[in-house]
């Protein structure tokens, strides 16, 4: 068996103007095609239409496809190579992932999640199949695929033996596994925020309710990485157990499948527990806002006191020298000598009497606490 490689260069002209141009080393498009005969190429960056031409004489090919609006672009891009029967608009408008099987077609809509300063963007990732043809459809945001592609020569040469429904199984569950890949590596970067969060609890200077938003912030990312997780168990499972025409019946195949779905089942349970961490961290902050508020509220009741203590302390010789001055005692009063000591004393004994009140009343307030 011969392995070959080619990789054309794209041919010059108007007809490859509404084509994607090769942007720097990392390849736009390419296409892996295994011919009847055992050899194997990989062609990089050509028109579609060159691609599809090379499809009839393989004995299974994948064609994967960079777009920059892929929710625009997927319907035209699957009725040019020749998918008439699956509904693109159904398939695109799912929540981040959608199983269409019409029997000789069947449609993936998978969640391929990408992060930048802690924003989480979920773009889909198509894949069509038919026949023996394998062609997958995504946004130039994401390349995830290419490091497959790198090595798929080797992996479409240990799957010439197979029939055509086990080689579209092998080269998809490989599709589906590289794709998990890259979003498992995400839950990394989420705990690492995580604790970037929680190392700023301990942190005296820092604004809490800057860290509440943070905390927040990071839960809603971990809910929509949860829904990624599940919709992708949801695709798995349906081809697992959705006795698709294109997949194969065989038991070790689909046990491989299996094993994907056992992976996001681990995985959403790491993302569980980093939720239940973010919700014990919400209660901190919760915990911290209620003693900030008890604080301030004994605060006030200790200023209560003083002033309590204060008004008292001159009410009641107020009051004193109110009814000396007032036409009852004929302004007599205020001048008995007895008047001042009485005055002193009284103000004494107010202040006295209702300090050791407030004493009293907060020490009961303490206790009860």
């Amino acid at each position: 068996m011969n392995m070959q490689s080619t990789a054309p260069q794209p041919p010059q002209g108007p007809q490859n103007a509404s084509y994607p141009q090769i942007a720097g080393t990392i390849p736009l498009n390419f296409c892996i095609i295994l011919s009847k005969d055992g050899r194997i190429d990989r062609l990089i960056d050509c028109p579609l239409e060159e691609y599809l031409a090379a499809i009839p004489s393989a004995s299974i090919a994948w064609i994967d496809y960079s777009t920059k609006d892929d929710a625009m672009d997927i319907e035209q891009i699957a009725q040019l190579v020749g998918f008439t029967k699956l509904p693109i608009p159904k398939l695109s408008t799912g929540f981040y992932s959608a199983y269409e099987d019409y029997d000789t077609e069947l449609g993936i809509m998978l969640p391929s999640v990408t992060m930048k300063d802690g924003n989480m963007t979920v773009h889909p990732l198509f894949v069509l199949i038919r026949e023996n043809f394998i062609l997958t459809v995504h946004s130039e945001d994401i390349n995830r695929l290419l490091r497959f592609s790198r090595y798929a020569q080797p992996f479409f040469k240990r799957i010439s033996s197979e029939c055509t429904c086990d080689k579209i199984t092998l080269v998809l569950e490989r599709i589906i596994d590289e794709n998990n890949d890259r979003n498992f590596e995400y839950l990394r970067e989420i705990e690492m925020h995580g604790d970037a969060i929680s190392k700023s609890l301990i942190e005296e200077n820092i604004a809490k309710r800057q860290i509440a938003h943070q905390i927040y912030r990071m839960k809603h990312v971990l809910i929509d990485y949860l829904n990624v997780l599940w919709a992708t168990k949801d695709v798995i499972n349906s081809l697992q157990y959705g006795d698709a025409d294109l997949v194969t019946n065989d038991e070790k195949l689909l046990g491989r499948i299996g094993i994907l779905s056992d992976n996001i089942e681990r995985h959403i349970e790491l993302s569980e527990q980093m939720s239940n961490v973010l919700a014990s961290g919400l209660e901190v902050m919760q915990s911290i806002y209620n003693n900030q508020l008890q604080s301030l509220n004994n605060r006030f009741a200790l200023v209560t006191a003083y002033l309590t203590v204060l008004g008292t302390a001159f009410l009641v010789p107020n009051t004193i020298a109110t009814i000396a001055g007032s036409g009852i005692m004929e302004g007599h009063m205020a001048e008995q000598w007895w008047y001042l000591p009485l005055l002193i004393v009284s103000t004494i004994a107010a202040t006295a009497t209702s300090f050791i009140w407030v004493v009293h009343v907060w020490k009961s307030r303490k206790e009860e606490i």
